[in-house]
């Protein structure tokens, strides 16, 4: 009796964290998506500048977090994935952004959401974790389905800003599957948002004093607050990775597509047409598909450990 008191105990918190890594991993979408809204409004504006004032938002943020904490000491060993995780992050923002200047919101969203893709073969690459058939296969339907969204012409006036857009993602993926690494080696969310943040910070500083173009008050507005949208997304999505690996929640993150899909239609008209709706469906399926099978397996382990 014991036994199995003491193993519900174990299950119970695996459970609860695979819940928590799914709900910050939508929050993240949801305030992603807000950034990039207000990335759109803040205008004509180059990209490495709005790239400095997104990061130094959440740079102060973090910061203010670890004063508090009096503890700005890194994990033994985590300094090599903090570099590669804030130099993929810092790649992906800046295509990411440059896309949202040259695309469609929805549409360069999409090409955002390519990250779970690629984060999931990055976990296989780099950290060795098994997927099975079934996750890669829903990992692509839900791919699919994004392209359904953006419906690619490969124009030569849209090749370039999709190709920045998808590797966006692909940064986005890669900095994803270190922040799984590092809150695995017990790395704390602040110290992860603020050495990315400052890193990326002080990348984009020489570029934005070179080519900075004055702002107007509504300008600056808009940036702060993609600022700030970007800090809670920034760190919903640390702790959702730190929550639980690629495979089980990635899937997840393509809630941003529906959120990017509602603003663009509120500040900018962009109403998606039946081919939009066919990948929101497709999308929405995997993800539905994928929490059933989770649900399933987790239910068979219970049962297993119980006849053991």
């Amino acid at each position: 009796m014991e036994e199995l008191q003491s193993q519900n105990e174990i299950q119970t918190p695996r459970r609860s964290k695979s819940w928590l890594g799914v709900f910050y991993i939508v929050l993240s979408a949801f305030f992603f998506s807000l950034m990039s809204v207000f990335v759109r409004l803040s205008g004509d504006l180059p990209t490495f500048q709005k790239s400095f004032f997104r990061n130094l938002v959440a740079a102060l943020v973090a910061c203010c977090v670890l004063i508090k904490e009096k503890n700005f000491r890194l994990q033994k060993g985590s300094l090599p994935a903090l570099l590669l995780r804030s130099v993929a992050g810092t790649v992906g923002i800046v295509c990411n952004f440059y896309a949202i200047d040259h695309l469609a919101v929805a549409d360069a969203s999409i090409l955002n959401k390519l990250a779970p893709f690629f984060s999931i073969v990055f976990s296989a690459l780099l950290l060795k974790e098994r997927a099975s058939w079934k996750d890669w296969l829903l990992v692509v339907i839900a791919f699919s389905g994004a392209l359904f969204v953006i419906k690619p012409t490969f124009s030569l006036s849209e090749s370039f800003p999709a190709l920045m857009g998808a590797l966006g993602g692909l940064g986005a993926g890669l900095a994803y599957t270190c922040v799984h690494y590092l809150g695995g080696k017990g790395e704390r969310t602040a110290m992860i948002v603020f050495f990315f943040s400052a890193f990326s910070c002080l990348s984009m500083l020489p570029f934005t004093i070179i080519y900075f173009t004055p702002m107007s008050l509504p300008q600056l507005a808009f940036l702060l607050l993609a600022g700030a949208s970007a800090s809670v997304a920034q760190f919903s999505v640390t702790k959702a990775y730190s929550f639980a690996p690629a495979k089980d929640i990635s899937v997840y993150d393509y809630s941003q597509v529906l959120f990017s899909a509602i603003w663009g239609l509120a500040f900018f008209t962009e109403l998606p047409d039946i081919w939009s709706f066919i990948g929101y469906a497709v999308i929405i399926g995997a993800a539905i598909v994928k929490f059933l099978l989770s649900k399933t397996k987790h239910e068979k382990d219970v049962g297993t450990d119980e006849l053991k």
